[in-house]
Protein backbone atom coordinates (compact mmCIF):
# COMPACT_ATOMS: atom_id res chain seq x y z
CA UNK A 1 0.00 0.00 0.00
CA UNK A 2 2.75 2.37 1.42
CA UNK A 3 4.08 4.26 -1.74
CA UNK A 4 8.27 3.40 -1.89
CA UNK A 5 9.20 6.76 -3.28
CA UNK A 6 7.86 8.03 -0.42
CA UNK A 7 6.26 5.51 1.84
CA UNK A 8 2.32 7.56 1.19
CA UNK A 9 -0.22 5.40 2.12
CA UNK A 10 -3.40 6.60 0.39
CA UNK A 11 -6.71 6.12 2.91
CA UNK A 12 -9.34 3.98 1.05
CA UNK A 13 -11.86 7.07 1.95
CA UNK A 14 -10.37 8.75 -0.49
CA UNK A 15 -10.35 6.30 -3.41
CA UNK A 16 -14.17 5.86 -2.38
CA UNK A 17 -15.26 9.08 -2.51
CA UNK A 18 -13.66 9.61 -5.41
CA UNK A 19 -15.22 6.96 -7.13
CA UNK A 20 -18.95 8.72 -5.87
CA UNK A 21 -17.82 11.88 -7.11
CA UNK A 22 -17.37 10.21 -9.99
CA UNK A 23 -20.01 8.15 -10.93
CA UNK A 24 -22.47 9.31 -8.60
CA UNK A 25 -21.83 13.14 -8.72
CA UNK A 26 -22.11 13.23 -4.81
CA UNK A 27 -19.80 15.99 -4.37
CA UNK A 28 -18.49 19.11 -6.05
CA UNK A 29 -15.17 18.77 -5.25
CA UNK A 30 -12.55 17.18 -2.62
CA UNK A 31 -9.87 18.18 -0.71
CA UNK A 32 -7.17 15.74 0.36
CA UNK A 33 -4.28 16.07 2.78
CA UNK A 34 -1.15 14.31 3.68
CA UNK A 35 -1.07 13.44 7.72
CA UNK A 36 2.40 13.54 8.09
CA UNK A 37 2.44 11.76 11.24
CA UNK A 38 0.41 8.61 9.95
CA UNK A 39 2.59 9.05 6.26
CA UNK A 40 -1.24 8.74 4.57
CA UNK A 41 -3.30 10.60 2.29
CA UNK A 42 -6.94 11.37 4.01
CA UNK A 43 -9.60 13.08 2.73
CA UNK A 44 -9.89 16.60 4.29
CA UNK A 45 -13.05 18.27 2.95
CA UNK A 46 -15.92 17.55 1.00
CA UNK A 47 -17.70 19.68 -1.11
CA UNK A 48 -21.59 19.48 -1.42
CA UNK A 49 -23.10 19.56 -5.12
CA UNK A 50 -24.67 23.33 -4.87
CA UNK A 51 -20.73 24.50 -3.36
CA UNK A 52 -19.31 26.97 -6.13
CA UNK A 53 -15.63 26.76 -7.90
CA UNK A 54 -15.07 30.36 -5.30
CA UNK A 55 -15.97 28.03 -2.54
CA UNK A 56 -13.65 25.35 -3.45
CA UNK A 57 -10.73 27.83 -4.37
CA UNK A 58 -11.36 29.51 -0.48
CA UNK A 59 -11.47 26.10 1.09
CA UNK A 60 -7.54 25.81 0.12
CA UNK A 61 -5.12 26.63 3.20
CA UNK A 62 -3.19 29.46 1.88
CA UNK A 63 0.23 28.48 3.44
CA UNK A 64 -0.50 24.42 3.21
CA UNK A 65 -0.29 22.19 0.25
CA UNK A 66 -3.45 19.93 -0.62
CA UNK A 67 -4.49 17.93 -3.43
CA UNK A 68 -7.87 18.13 -4.56
CA UNK A 69 -9.78 16.93 -7.26
CA UNK A 70 -12.86 19.19 -8.86
CA UNK A 71 -16.01 18.12 -11.20
CA UNK A 72 -16.16 21.19 -13.46
CA UNK A 73 -19.39 21.68 -15.22
CA UNK A 74 -19.06 23.74 -18.61
CA UNK A 75 -20.73 24.61 -22.03
CA UNK A 76 -18.73 24.41 -24.96
CA UNK A 77 -18.65 26.56 -27.80
CA UNK A 78 -20.80 23.99 -29.75
CA UNK A 79 -23.49 24.52 -26.87
CA UNK A 80 -22.27 21.01 -25.46
CA UNK A 81 -23.15 20.33 -21.53
CA UNK A 82 -19.84 18.81 -20.81
CA UNK A 83 -18.37 17.67 -17.28
CA UNK A 84 -14.72 17.50 -16.80
CA UNK A 85 -12.54 16.46 -13.20
CA UNK A 86 -9.57 18.28 -12.50
CA UNK A 87 -6.65 17.19 -10.20
CA UNK A 88 -5.56 20.43 -8.84
CA UNK A 89 -1.81 19.84 -6.82
CA UNK A 90 -1.67 22.94 -4.45
CA UNK A 91 1.88 24.00 -3.69
CA UNK A 92 1.44 27.45 -2.79
CA UNK A 93 5.37 29.33 -2.23
CA UNK A 94 4.29 30.54 1.12
CA UNK A 95 4.41 26.29 2.10
CA UNK A 96 7.12 24.81 4.02
CA UNK A 97 9.63 23.27 2.01
CA UNK A 98 9.82 19.83 3.33
CA UNK A 99 5.51 19.95 3.08
CA UNK A 100 6.13 20.81 -0.73
CA UNK A 101 8.74 18.14 -1.30
CA UNK A 102 6.43 15.03 0.49
CA UNK A 103 3.08 16.56 -1.43
CA UNK A 104 5.87 16.60 -4.74
CA UNK A 105 7.18 13.48 -4.40
CA UNK A 106 3.19 11.53 -3.38
CA UNK A 107 1.52 13.23 -6.44
CA UNK A 108 1.82 10.90 -9.12
CA UNK A 109 1.25 7.66 -7.45
CA UNK A 110 -1.89 9.50 -5.47
CA UNK A 111 -2.77 10.60 -8.95
CA UNK A 112 -3.11 6.76 -9.99
CA UNK A 113 -5.18 5.32 -7.64
CA UNK A 114 -8.07 8.22 -8.49
CA UNK A 115 -8.69 6.71 -12.08
CA UNK A 116 -11.00 8.81 -14.24
CA UNK A 117 -9.04 12.27 -13.63
CA UNK A 118 -8.93 14.60 -17.32
CA UNK A 119 -6.73 17.44 -16.57
CA UNK A 120 -4.55 18.27 -14.33
CA UNK A 121 -2.99 21.56 -13.11
CA UNK A 122 0.03 22.48 -10.44
CA UNK A 123 -0.96 25.70 -8.94
CA UNK A 124 1.35 27.96 -6.05
CA UNK A 125 -0.85 30.50 -5.80
CA UNK A 126 -4.66 31.22 -6.67
CA UNK A 127 -4.11 33.45 -10.07
CA UNK A 128 -2.67 29.60 -11.37
CA UNK A 129 -6.05 28.43 -11.38
CA UNK A 130 -8.22 30.92 -12.01
CA UNK A 131 -11.54 30.22 -13.30
CA UNK A 132 -10.19 31.56 -16.87
CA UNK A 133 -7.39 28.73 -16.32
CA UNK A 134 -10.08 26.05 -15.47
CA UNK A 135 -12.00 26.76 -18.64
CA UNK A 136 -9.39 26.95 -21.01
CA UNK A 137 -7.86 23.69 -19.77
CA UNK A 138 -11.76 21.96 -19.98
CA UNK A 139 -12.04 23.31 -23.45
Amino acid sequence: MANSASGMAVHDDCKLKFLELKAKRNYRFIVFKIEEKIQQVTVERLGEPGETYEDFAACLPENECRYAVYDFDFTTNENCQKSKIFFIAWSPDTSRVRSKMLYASSKDRFKRELDGIQVELQATDPSEMSMDIIISRAL
